[in-house]
């Protein structure tokens, strides 16, 4: 039995009414595990100039987690991506160049937070004498994840709130495979359509690997099915 004193008085609790506890705190630590992921596909819109998407995807999984960034970050992921060698260091390869110098190391990289659309992450550093989380745009973050060729992870929370399903078609893509970057054309007006159009566009979208119009179908349906 666990003691507990409150205004005086001594309770005691058994290891039955200590269950919802303890299902609490099994609960909590699985959705604050961490899934490691891979970078699968940059998209962008031949309709919107400056709308890209970075998809990664579940290591060992069928789920994607599509995020939209700006198309300076998508070069800077691009060029570290396919291993191109700028005359000059970009903005990520100074950035990088400077970590070096000072003995500092990228170990992992944290998308550690969703909060209305946008995603927040953090970096996990160390030199000889510390070990700090600093806090970063997630495109910025993944363009030196890239560099350093460190782990990407996310929580399940994550991943359930804004990931995508992917069907398993018997056959597991490598990471390569998908490093291409995809062209996407108009959007359709998806508040004219029902729940159930909805989820069909976005099968037909995914099968297409259009994750950027998949992005704004998935914000759709999780905005219905908040009114519910």
């Amino acid at each position: 039995m666990t003691a507990l004193t409150q205004a005086g008085a001594v309770s005691y609790l058994t290891p039955r009414s200590l269950y919802p506890f303890y299902k609490i705190l099994v609960l909590s630590q699985q959705i604050m595990k961490k899934i490691e992921l891979e970078i699968v596909a940059l998209s962008h819109s031949i309709t919107q100039t400056h709308s890209y998407a970075v998809v990664l995807g579940e290591a060992n999984g069928l789920r994607r987690l599509p995020i939209v960034i700006g198309g300076f970050e998508a070069q800077a992921i691009a060029v570290a991506l396919e291993r191109m060698q700028p005359s000059r260091p970009l903005t990520h390869d100074l950035m990088k160049n400077f970590m070096m110098a000072f003995n500092v190391e990228l170990h992992e990289v944290i998308i550690s937070d969703l909060q209305e659309g946008i995603f927040y992450s953090k970096l996990l550093c160390s030199n000889e004498h510390d070990t700090v989380e600093i806090d970063s745009r997630t495109s910025d973050a993944l363009a030196l994840a890239v560099r350093f060729g460190c782990p990407i992870y996310t929580y399940e929370k994550i991943l359930e709130s804004a990931g995508i399903l992917m069907e398993d078609s018997g056959k597991k893509k490598s990471p390569g495979e998908e490093q291409l970057v995809q062209e996407t054309g108009s959007k359709e007006d998806l508040k004219t359509m029902s729940l159930e159009e909805l989820n069909q566009l976005l099968s037909e979208v995914l099968e297409q690997e259009d994750y950027l119009r998949a992005i704004a179908i998935r914000d759709e349906i999780n905005h219905r099915k908040k009114k519910l």
